[in-house]
């Protein structure tokens, strides 16, 4: 977008099992891992968590199962880095183990102003206003993004919750 806006996105999956079950472990387990080089990425600025450090315990919609994933980044290029050339893409190919096909979008990105930490209503709006309206300068996906390229070629087959 420009100079005073940052890049947020909202992705979030329904846990094949409830948290502390032992088909989710190896996906709990390495929470802390994973958001702590996101955290040490080049561009990231900001991501929603609980007091325990992750959005684990923030259900969604009521379901303890539906966890969200929200984060700002500098630009397009910040967010694919680290979605892509971390760790972090090893466990994307694995979501299939631990979350369900949702019937529904899951994802969803869109520019906010520099130092704005968008909250779990703000995100899921803009989820539905993707869901409603396509793509749209208010709420896209990566292929909406000129600057993203990477989802292109190391994007996994659309199985289960990003």
């Amino acid at each position: 977008m420009g100079p005073g806006y940052q890049l947020a996105e909202l992705n979030m999956g329904r846990l094949r099992a409830a948290p502390g079950e032992p088909l989710v472990q190896p996906f709990m387990d390495a929470l802390d891992t994973i958001n702590g080089i996101a955290e040490r990425s080049d561009g990231f600025i900001w991501r929603l968590k609980s007091d325990e450090g992750n959005a684990t315990s923030i259900a969604v919609e009521g379901d303890p199962r539906l966890i969200p994933n929200i984060s700002v980044w500098r630009d397009v290029q910040s967010l694919e880095h680290f979605v892509w050339n971390t760790l972090h893409r090893a466990f994307y190919k694995r979501r299939a183990e631990w979350f369900e096909v949702l019937e529904r979008m899951y994802f969803v990105m869109w520019w906010v102003p520099e130092g704005h930490q968008p909250s779990l209503d703000e995100a899921l709006a803009r989820l539905a206003h993707l869901e409603e309206h396509g793509q749209t300068d208010d709420a896209f996906g990566w292929s909406y993004l000129e600057d993203a390229g990477m989802w292109r070629t190391h994007a996994c087959a659309q199985v289960a919750a990003e």
